[in-house]
């Protein structure tokens, strides 16, 4: 491989193969990742089949840790080797004129059978398995420019034939492309630091507690679940474990974005990756190797950077025909001034009289090669085939050192298009963690020795819900439930001692033939408060109602007015009645017309699908937790998760931090990668369509185009990592 182009198809004919889930290239290392589908066998011979007819023949590493070997077509020598012999070629021949000694061409020549053996063999090995496949590339057009020049040069050096010779070109132009590769190759690496970065955050060596309470170093390849590991401060949690003994502070930061340390006590989840800062502590290990969250993260990042933007596609159709068109006007100028020099000089001239002055080799047969190495030179579709992964790449990295995982390419382009975004409330504009700020018992209450908190309690324990885990903390006692179910954003019915017991919002208890008239007064001056009441009934009558309140993120309102400011129309949908969703709006700064109340789980789903038909495109904002049907139904669902749920969200931009401006800083960088990709698809076409007609007509030598293809991959490059900068600007 030796562009970013070449990567692109080897990853697309590893993930061609059948069963294949990701496949991944890293062209600086040489070397592909590859993942199979639940339930496939790795079959590596596939995967080298697949790799020989795309052209790029490989081999199973017997080693993983061999993978991070560089490559063999390293362009190290491009800069050791290749610019100080174009440097000297070039001041000798175009400097001092000495390209027509014949002791310089000489030693010249000698330099470029030299350069080409070093710097060229690449090219030509490449170009050598494409055609073997009947494939055409990069590798192609400067192999066929290189070849032409050196058939040219060498027969006529040999036969003392008196002229311009171009083996400074060979070198220049080898030298100059070589130094271009080796250029991005370093700013594409810049481009995929944070990948690179969480791969080398989990150490390979953990100190494992034994049974009689003895300290050992081990591989954390030996670990097992349910192993108790023991983190000192400075260490780095090796997998994800739950704190069993002593307290600590641990920077998540490379994990989740988040600059402040977080208090990890008994009972806590440690990620794999994370910093133990300021204490030791004794934790039981829960996931280890690819299940741990710190994989999941980088298997998302892997999965978006071998993503392909659809607006790829054009310049996917666009070079699979270019190559072999480029080669057909290579050889068509070559054979106009060979066949027809008159006709062809005369427009030359007339061309370089509306232009600038060109010296051109004196011998038709010279010109020729010289118009022909020129065209296939400049027209390399290497910044093509670089400008979608290379800006994809470094989206994706600066999102994720700020938290946000993109999960494709797709969820790229939709925020291009998102002009609606509705937000859910409980744990999304709300912390998610609401308190229970007030009991009102009604009549007798429940009697038989149970108070209704107790029996509230136990009701909740089971959910998952935010507000049944508030009112589970109310007590620790326990009691025989039978038919206990939970109706999604409604609440929780089951049997106690043989009587019915409802726990739940209004709608549910009423549902259910309760009387809640001697409710509804408190329940109103709830909602006035932006706070939720839950009701409980016990055996057909109204026992008590439970006020719970969830605070406002302190950064809900600013980001809102900074979606509104972008031009998004901003909502709310939510669960709650009327006068708590409302409550919540103003409070944040949505508008009343797009506040959406009392809607279930299951209704948010069809609402979305509704504004859909109305011809919105509908980003949603959910926590995850019961939004699955809601963030799927959406053009862009974007979750406000935890590290541990990465696995199994399906949102197309997942929120790993607990800043609520993540959401717009999601949708900035998406909108600036999507941008980008446009920018470097514009400069790649616009490149290629007015320089190859100048190379056609003898505008620009070899060696100036093979600078100038250099400056275009450069361009691309660089323009992309402008959103590493991004990335970091902001904080």
């Amino acid at each position: 491989m030796t562009c970013g182009n070449c990567a692109r198809r080897a990853t697309d004919a590893l993930q061609s193969v059948a069963g294949v889930d990701v496949a991944s290239v890293d062209l600086a290392a040489g070397t592909a990742w590859v993942s199979w589908k639940p339930g496939q066998p790795a079959e590596v011979g596939r995967l080298t089949e697949a790799l020989g007819r795309a052209g790029y023949p490989g081999r199973a590493l017997e080693d993983a840790a061999a993978s991070g070997v560089s490559g063999e077509n390293s362009w190290d020598a491009s800069w050791t080797i290749g610019m100080p012999s174009a440097v000297v070629l070039g001041v000798a021949d175009w400097g001092f004129g000495l390209g027509m000694d014949r002791r310089y061409q000489w030693a010249a020549a000698v330099v470029a059978v030299l350069v080409v053996m070093k710097l060229g063999w690449g090219f030509l090995k490449g170009a050598w398995n494409q055609l073997k496949e009947g494939g055409a590339n990069m590798d192609t057009l400067v192999s066929t420019s290189v070849l032409a020049a050196m058939g040219y040069s060498v027969p006529a050096l040999l036969m003392g034939v008196h002229g311009h010779l171009f083996f400074t070109e060979v070198v220049v132009l080898l030298a100059f492309v070589g130094f271009g590769h080796f250029l991005e190759r370093r700013m594409s690496t810049r481009a995929g630091a944070a990948l690179k970065s969480l791969m080398t955050l989990a150490p390979v060596r953990a100190r494992r507690l034994g049974v009689a309470g003895e300290e050992s170093e081990c591989a954390v390849a030996e670990l097992m679940l349910g192993d108790r590991i023991v983190l000192r401060p400075g260490n780095r949690v090796p997998v994800d474990a739950v704190v069993e003994d002593g307290r600590t502070a641990v920077d998540e930061s490379l994990l989740t974005g988040e600059s402040m340390p977080v208090e990890r006590a008994p009972g806590a989840t440690l990620f794999a990756g994370s910093l133990n800062q300021s204490g030791r502590v004794i934790a039981r290990v829960t996931a280890l190797g690819e299940d741990t969250a710190l994989a999941h993260i980088a298997d998302v990042i892997r999965r978006a950077q071998s993503t392909r933007a659809s607006v790829q596609r054009l310049a996917d159709r666009i070079s699979s025909v270019f190559v072999p068109v480029v080669v057909g006007v290579a050889i068509g100028c070559a054979a106009w001034w060979w066949v027809w020099p008159e006709s062809a000089a005369a427009v030359h001239q007339e061309v370089v009289r509306w232009s600038w002055p060109v010296h051109l080799p004196e011998s038709p047969w010279a010109t020729g090669v010289y118009i022909a190495c020129a065209v296939l030179v400049i027209a390399c579709p290497c910044a093509m085939g670089l400008a979608t992964p290379v800006a994809l790449m470094a989206g994706v990295n600066a999102a994720a050192r700020r938290g946000i995982l993109i999960r494709d390419a797709r969820a790229l382009e939709t925020c291009g298009r998102v002009d609606t975004l509705l937000f859910d409330k409980t744990g999304t504009l709300t912390e998610g963690r609401p308190r229970v700020v007030s009991v009102e018992e009604f009549g007798e209450g429940i009697g038989e020795g149970m108070e209704a908190k107790a029996l509230a309690s136990a009701l909740a324990r089971r959910s998952t819900h935010p507000l049944s885990r508030a009112i589970a903390l109310l007590g620790t006692e326990d009691c025989v439930l039978e038919e206990w179910h939970e109706e999604a954003g409604m609440g929780i019915r089951a049997r106690w001692r043989g009587q019915p017991v409802e726990l739940g919002s209004v709608k549910h208890v009423e549902w259910s033939g309760v009387d809640v008239g001697a409710a509804l007064q408190a329940v109103a001056w709830a909602g006035e408060q932006g706070a939720t009441a839950v009701l409980m009934a016990v055996g057909g009558r109204l026992v008590a109602i439970f006020v719970l309140r969830d605070a406002v993120r302190s950064d809900a309102a600013a980001v809102v007015a900074r979606l509104r400011g972008a031009g998004l129309r901003v909502g709310l949908i939510s669960g709650d009645q009327e006068a708590a969703a409302r409550a919540i709006a103003q409070e944040v700064g949505i508008d009343e017309g797009e506040v959406i109340f009392g809607i279930p789980p299951q209704g948010k789903a069809r609402h979305i699908e509704q504004l859909r038909q109305a011809g919105r495109s509908v980003a949603f904002v959910g926590d995850g937790i019961n939004d699955g049907p809601a963030l799927a139904s959406a053009d862009l669902g974007i979750a406000v998760s935890s590290a541990a749920d990465v696995a199994r969200e399906a949102a197309g931009i997942v929120l790993l931090g607990t800043r609520l401006e993540l959401v717009a800083e999601a949708l900035g960088v998406a909108t600036a990668t999507l941008r980008t990709i446009r920018q470097n698809l514009f400069w790649a076409f616009f490149y290629n369509a007015a320089a190859v007609p100048l190379a056609a007509l003898g505008m620009v030598s070899p060696a100036v185009c093979a600078a100038a293809m250099g400056l275009s991959d450069l361009i691309v490059v660089g323009n992309a990592l402008r959103l590493v900068r991004w990335g970091r600007s902001r904080g």
